[in-house]
């Protein structure tokens, strides 16, 4: 049982149902991270215009799907890890570079550096190496991507804490964190 229940949209301000109704047009359905979020409306606004910017961004959105499986496994996060197989797969992740996805691996070397510093970031609380550093950059990711790394990743913090402190009821194929010695 979630511990901040979904906002119903019927009983939501004219801006919030309007917001509702603009990502139920992009998305087709409203997912309970938005509902449950959208008691604060600042906390939705801004959520939204964050998310909105880095998927603008230059990493490919199977990295930033892979850089999300990461952040959930490694922050126990089984809405995220939900959420994020399933839009894996929309954009085009096969099964096999999901399950790498969670363990900060990947096929594709370049992707795999992005994915190795991605997890320095995250074990070391964006205190990596100068080593770490190197070797993503040596990998072919500028300043930019790496800040966009970065970026992608407090996004999915972000997400990770607040569904793991709401215990935001799964509204995809369930999936459960736990499987990558992360």
């Amino acid at each position: 049982m979630p511990r901040i229940p979904v906002l119903d949209s019927n009983s939501a301000s004219a801006d919030i149902r309007a917001t509702f109704d603009a990502v139920k047009g992009k998305l087709g359905v409203v997912p309970n991270l938005l509902k449950t979020i959208a008691h604060a409306p600042s906390v939705l606004n801004s959520y939204l215009g964050f998310s909105g910017a880095v998927g603008g961004g230059a990493l490919p959105a199977t990295l930033r799907e892979q850089l999300a499986l990461l952040s959930a496994e490694t922050n126990g996060c089984d809405y995220c890890a939900s959420a994020h197989q399933a839009i894996g797969k929309m954009v085009g992740l096969d099964a096999d570079e999901i399950v790498r996805g969670y363990a900060g691996d990947s096929a594709d070397p370049k992707a795999r550096a992005a994915l190795v510093f991605a997890k320095s970031v995250l074990a070391n609380r964006g205190k990596v190496s100068d080593a770490d550093f190197t070797a993503v950059k040596a990998a072919g990711y500028s300043d930019g991507d790496v800040l966009e790394i970065v970026a992608n990743l407090t996004l999915n913090i972000f997400t990770n804490y607040l569904n793991n402190v709401a215990q935001t009821d799964i509204d995809f194929p369930r999936v459960h964190t736990g499987r990558s010695a992360s």
